[in-house]
Order: C-alpha cells, then sequence, then structure tokens
C-alpha cells in the first residue's frame, strides 16, 4: 500500500467551514462604509446578513462574493 498523509479531522472541518464576515470586515474587503452597510441592512439592500445570536450581525463570505460577482456584472460597461 502507499504512504497516505492522514489531515487531523478538526483541520478538515475549519478547511470545509463557511467564513462569516463582520460588518466591520466586510468593510476592509470592499471599501464599502459600515454606515452604508447598516443603512443597507436596514432597507433590505447590499449584500445578505443575518444576527448570529442577538445583536451579532454577519455575512456569510460566499454570499458577500455573490452579490459581489452580480455588482460586477450588472455594472460592467465597455461590452458590445
Amino acid at each position: 500500500m502507499g504512504s497516505q498523509t492522514l489531515v487531523p479531522v478538526d483541520q478538515l472541518l475549519v478547511a470545509d467551514a463557511e467564513q462569516y464576515l463582520t460588518t466591520e470586515q466586510v468593510n476592509a474587503r470592499t471599501g464599502l462604509p459600515t454606515g452604508t452597510l447598516r443603512y443597507w441592512r436596514h432597507v433590505g439592500d447590499g449584500p445578505e446578513s443575518f444576527k448570529l445570536g442577538r445583536k451579532r450581525v454577519v455575512y456569510k463570505l460566499s454570499t458577500l462574493m455573490a452579490w459581489l460577482d452580480a455588482q460586477e456584472a450588472a455594472g460592467t460597461r465597455g461590452q458590445i
């Protein structure tokens, strides 16, 4: 039998886990002001977010990236 490298289960779980970003982390990644993100949550616009617990608002990284892709596709100029 060939040699196999075993990866600890906790490392596999971390690799497969969804990443959640705070409003401040979304701001750092995108440059969107935190106030704008809060306003968009209030009016039901912008990237999808949810409350984790009673107060903490988070964004799924995969959902944020999909929203950014949609924004890019909708705003692309110079296409024939």
